[in-house]
């Protein structure tokens, strides 16, 4: 699969370096073409891929501008901070026309606080400044260090990625792309409940920085999240 990254950050670091490794080609693409040479090295390097990735065609992870890795991927990954996303995919929204856009971002701010109050979700802003892309929602729920485990499992259990979107097809590209990472994932609904995602990540955030709590202690195992069976006090 032919993925474009948008952004040179901690996420696209963290889940480029899966897909190189799982063997999809890959092209960082940045502001600063410099940053995005060193950083398609370095995934190049983790990946195993070899010490010229980021130069070669052949080496499985290129770099470049925004606009290559819009024009490049069959899948593009919006790795990009809550606000940035928006404006860049408005500058590339002739580019991404028919792509699958992932959208991982948090609009999360001061407080913990949504910043999105109860507004359009930040994917479904994504999706209105390129409406002509197939937005996906996904890897939001964790922090990048997570995402760089080789694979995310816990207890025996690989890490569950929800997914949200409306077409098939798009959500069944971006499911590939979490079982490369190492997860499962799990199918949330359409792209109106992307902002469920968005203020989980907030609760969870504020949940485990500021009260230092175990958010995952939260929820039942699934056989009581109905309720005990018969017999149950």
């Amino acid at each position: 699969m032919r993925i474009g990254v948008l952004g040179t950050g901690n996420m696209a670091d963290a889940l480029a370096t899966h897909w190189v490794r799982a063997g999809h080609e890959v092209l960082v693409g940045g502001r600063d073409e410099e940053k995005a040479r060193r950083l398609a090295a370095r995934i190049g390097d983790d990946a195993g891929v070899g010490d010229d990735a980021g130069v070669g065609v052949g080496d499985g992870v290129r770099y470049g501008s925004l606009r290559a890795a819009a024009r490049f991927g069959e899948v593009v990954l919006a790795a990009l901070p809550y606000g940035v996303g928006q404006e860049v995919a408005g500058e590339l929204r002739g580019l991404l026309e028919g792509k699958v856009l992932v959208d991982c971002s948090n609009p999360v701010g001061a407080g913990f606080r949504l910043l999105t109050d109860d507004g359009p979700s930040a994917a479904q802003q994504l999706a209105a400044a390129a409406p002509g892309a197939r937005v996906v929602k996904a890897f939001n729920l964790c922090h990048e260090d997570v995402w760089r485990m080789n694979p995310p499992v816990f207890d025996g259990r690989p890490l569950a990625v929800p997914v949200c979107g409306d077409e098939a097809a798009a959500l069944a590209l971006v499911s590939e792309l979490v079982r490369d990472a190492g997860c499962e994932p799990v199918a949330a609904g359409g792209l109106e409940r992307a902002g469920l995602l968005e203020a989980t990540a907030a609760l969870f955030i504020g949940l485990w920085v500021g009260e230092g709590a175990d958010a995952q202690a939260i929820a039942p195992p699934l056989a009581f999240a109905t309720g005990p069976g018969p017999g149950g006090s």
